[in-house]
């Protein structure tokens, strides 16, 4: 197990209902179909969640797309021929240990249920016998809901990758190693849902496979190790909420040869953000058995066909951005006594990088602020309020993590000059209209986070 330097997260942190407060209210997630009373493990993302997202997918697929020359992407569908499911496993093993309370009714998973107590009712040895549940959504397809028409709402974006491994390698040319990325909705039936967007049966997730020679198989195991610890410190996550953890060889799955989760501390302990497996050659070769077809490369250096193993980073949208609200938030008492939100997120991953905020809504100030927000938008990713006092303008923008405000003022009009708030250390500089571009970018600049190279990372 490897933690990254510093001391680990404390009591400090915010209580999981401050941060479902928080999203709700700024509009980062809302429950879905509230007004019905809503429906559980479903979520809404609001204006800002929806921009946060955005933010991430876009940081991700240029960390494993744009930025390498070895990745590729694809967008394999949602519902596909059950064959796959069935030559993956998914129908067969895909399942969770399932017990039911006899106190409360509950249902739960037994391997989640501590000290055999009921963390409903808090009833003590009181379950059913345990069974397995098949965590597939299933559905019908075609207008007669039969035996013949039951499809499957996928349960993770891999197979789309792996089934599509030979129409990418054929009009790509790539050759070993490279690998296949994509980003899409995944479903689960979870039996239990818990700590708000952690753990949702509808989810977004980011997967690459990268196929890669047997021999080096372990080596870039340990290679995506370390690059995706970097990719969680690019987004600003302070290292001392990371850890890396090896599975133990009881955890392993019967074809991988190595698996690490990259896990992240919350307020309730250390959970799974992110998983890097090995898995060997299974699926390729599981593929190929099940259709009949070849599922190999062609090495023309060694004249031989190869079946590669796969080394597989895995994440969900959603755990990210609850971490960095986790990671980001903070409660501060300011010198004049006055209480302050903030979201410290980094410039990538923020809703909106700038703020144009005009002192008030006096039709002297409105041109020239409308001019200035018309530099700034095309620019950076920007809001433009005139909505109350100024005071409570920056609290608002402090609160969803905001990291610069540019004020136009009354002064603004004769000198022409903006005056730039910064969220974290509340400093304000005054600057022309002219050179402002510069001055936010060089200061957005300065506050993105230093990345450790891969020879800083130890695993």
């Amino acid at each position: 197990m490897t933690e990254a330097p510093g001391d680990t997260p404390g009591d400090n942190e915010a209580t999981l209902e401050t941060i479902v407060s928080l999203a709700k209210r700024r509009g980062f997630v809302f429950p879905s179909a509230e007004i019905y009373g809503g429906f559980a493990a479903s979520y809404d993302y609001g204006p800002l969640g929806v921009e946060m997202r955005r933010q991430i997918r876009d940081l991700w697929w240029r960390a494993m797309v744009r930025e390498r020359d070895d990745v590729v992407g694809i967008e394999a569908s949602i519902i596909t021929n059950p064959q796959v499911w069935q030559a993956s496993g998914h129908l067969d093993t895909f399942h969770d240990p399932m017990v039911d309370c006899l106190n409360c009714q509950a249902r739960l998973r037994a391997d989640q249920i501590e000290n055999n107590t009921c963390p409903e009712c808090g009833a003590v040895g009181q379950f059913t016998d345990e069974r397995e549940f098949n965590l597939m959504l299933k559905t019908n397809v075609g207008p007669v809901a039969d035996d013949s028409s039951v499809a499957y709402l996928r349960p993770e974006t891999a197979q789309g990758m792996f089934i599509n491994f030979e129409n990418v390698q054929t009009t790509t040319r790539k050759r070993l190693p490279f690998g296949i990325a994509q980003i899409g909705k995944s479903f689960r039936n979870e039996i239990t849902t818990k700590q708000f967007i952690f753990r949702t049966r509808e989810f977004e997730q980011m997967e690459m496979e990268f196929f890669c020679y047997p021999e080096d198989s372990l080596e870039w195991h340990t290679y995506w190790k370390k690059e995706r610890l970097r990719w969680y410190y690019r987004l600003g996550i302070h290292p001392s909420r990371l850890r890396l953890r090896d599975h133990t060889e009881e955890e392993l799955s019967h074809y991988s040869k190595a698996t690490a989760d990259i896990e992240v501390h919350y307020r309730w302990g250390w959970g799974e953000l992110e998983g890097i497996a090995h898995r060997g050659d299974f699926d390729l070769s599981a593929h190929a058995t099940a259709s009949g077809k070849t599922l190999s490369y062609f090495d023309p250096d060694r004249n031989e066909h190869i079946v590669p193993h796969v080394i597989e980073p895995a994440v969900g949208v959603d755990r990210i951005m609850l971490t960095l609200l986790f990671d980001a938030y903070a409660e501060e008492t300011l010198e004049n006594g006055e209480q302050r939100t903030v979201l410290r997120l980094a410039p990538e991953v923020a809703p909106a990088e700038v703020a144009v905020l005009p002192l008030s809504r006096n039709e002297k100030l409105a041109p020239t602020a409308r001019r200035v927000n018309d530099i700034v938008g095309p620019r950076f990713r920007s809001q433009y309020d005139d909505a109350q006092s100024i005071g409570r303008r920056y609290r608002r923008q402090d609160e969803i993590g905001t990291p610069l405000a540019v004020t136009v003022d009354f002064d603004t009009i004769d000198d022409d000059a903006v005056t730039i708030r910064d969220r974290d250390t509340m400093e304000q500089i005054r600057v022309p209209i002219a050179e402002l571009p510069d001055a936010l970018n060089r200061r957005l600049e300065e506050l993105r986070p230093p990345i450790p190279s891969h020879d800083e990372i130890d695993v």
